[in-house]
């Protein structure tokens, strides 16, 4: 065994850095500005987007969400550091582009499920820093009452389906939404090609890019012409694993059969929000399911447990945080359009950094949850049930609770 573990390699070839990939070609008039977008790959499907319109107000609104969003992340680091987040805990910063872009590109009538990494998709549907960092410190006025903690988050107000532990379960669970959505559009009636109001986005890394699960889903999915976008956030690693090794085709758009896909620059704003948008239509039209990878980076470990240096360089995370940051690419395309000087965004940085300390003394000062909810929310409340709540045992006389007559 010791001579096998010699013979194999000390450490990775690190990761091919790519350039700079920011908006080019862009053409300012007055508050608005067109600009071409960076590269796109397509599988099975024409017509995508490649150039996008914004103006001043959208740069500005999308630069202060993606500030909060790093900012709940980087405070979350240091809450866990010190120990007043406990248990599993994934961040986001590197990633925020995707839900931002995602986000500008749907409503809150349209269902999202992830995975574990989920604090930023809680904000990007609506909620506060305050119950998100709340809900990681364990407390009662957190997004799932304390009791979730940062892999279960969920807002069912916005049709936000959480955060989920295990390793593409979202994916079936988001393609049941998807079908949800096909047959109450419709009436009940789901026939394929029949079009859709609302979509569903189911999301997941290339670490559960190869899950059978994910294969039976999509097969489901394109039979019956489901409206959901499979959206495969790429960081480039399945927890310590880079996606060359566990993948023997790690370009996943084209992977999927006859799944249509695209892949888009991921820390990228507007390339993930147009190609989301893009996606969208293609769903509430009838066309059936469409895979999205959004090429990208974590800068953290794959949880805080991990420190995420033993299998890739120093050199290698510094080199993508300079050459594509998400924040610093919009920062500079708002600066050379001249629709803000620095000292104004400066403003804003300090803005998000008020706003998230006065979340974190929110999310201490906030008490935990009272001992009598420990068994609430196991169960929905069952008026046919002696004291609301029975759960059914292997045998129907088997179970804990009582039921009426």
């Amino acid at each position: 065994m010791l001579r096998l573990l010699r013979a194999l390699p000390s450490r990775v070839a690190p990761l091919r850095v790519v350039a700079p990939r920011l908006l080019h070609n862009f053409v300012v008039d007055g508050e608005n500005l067109t600009a071409d977008l960076p590269p796109i790959k397509t599988h099975l499907v024409d017509g995508v987007p490649t150039s996008t319109k914004t103006n001043k107000t959208e740069l500005l609104e999308y630069y202060r969400t993606l500030l909060l969003m790093r900012r709940v992340e980087i405070v979350s680091d240091l809450l866990y550091k010190s120990q007043v987040i406990r248990g599993f805990c994934h961040l986001y910063d590197g990633q925020e582009a995707i839900c931002v872009g995602m986000e500008a590109a749907i409503t809150k009538d349209d269902s999202i499920i992830t995975a574990y990494r989920d604090h930023c998709t809680q904000i990007g549907r609506g909620d506060t820093a305050e119950r998100v960092l709340a809900e990681l410190c364990g407390r009662f006025t957190g997004c799932s009452k304390g009791k979730g903690g940062s892999m279960h988050m969920y807002l069912r107000s916005a049709n936000f389906f959480g955060g989920n532990g295990i390793v593409g379960a979202q994916i079936p669970v988001g393609t049941g939404l998807a079908f949800a959505h096909k047959y109450n559009t419709n009436g009940g009636n789901s026939t394929p090609g029949s079009p859709s109001s609302q979509v569903a986005i189911s999301m997941f890394g290339d670490g559960a890019s190869n899950q059978g699960q994910l294969f039976e889903a999509m097969n489901m999915a394109q039979l019956w012409k489901l409206p959901i976008i499979y959206v495969l956030e790429n960081n480039q690693y399945g927890m310590g694993t880079s996606k060359g090794r566990a993948a023997s085709n790690p370009d996943f758009y084209q992977r999927y059969d006859n799944i249509p896909g695209i892949k888009t620059d991921g820390m990228d704003v507007h390339a993930v929000r147009d190609i989301m948008s893009f996606a969208a239509n293609w769903c509430r039209t009838g066309n059936g399911p469409i895979l999205v990878e959004c090429d990208t980076y974590r800068y953290h470990g794959h949880s805080m447990s991990d420190p995420g240096l033993t299998y890739r360089s120093r050199d290698e995370v510094s080199d993508v945080r300079k050459s594509r940051d998400p924040i610093d690419k919009l920062k500079r395309v708002i600066l050379d359009a001249g629709f803000a000087a620095a000292e104004d965004l400066k403003v804003m940085e300090k803005e998000a950094r008020v706003q998230v300390d006065k979340a974190v003394e929110f999310a201490k000062n906030s008490a935990e949850p009272p001992l009598d909810q420990l068994y609430a929310d196991v169960m929905v409340p069952n008026p046919n049930v002696v004291n609301g709540s029975y759960v059914r045992g292997a045998e129907v006389n088997s179970g804990i609770g009582s039921m009426m007559g």
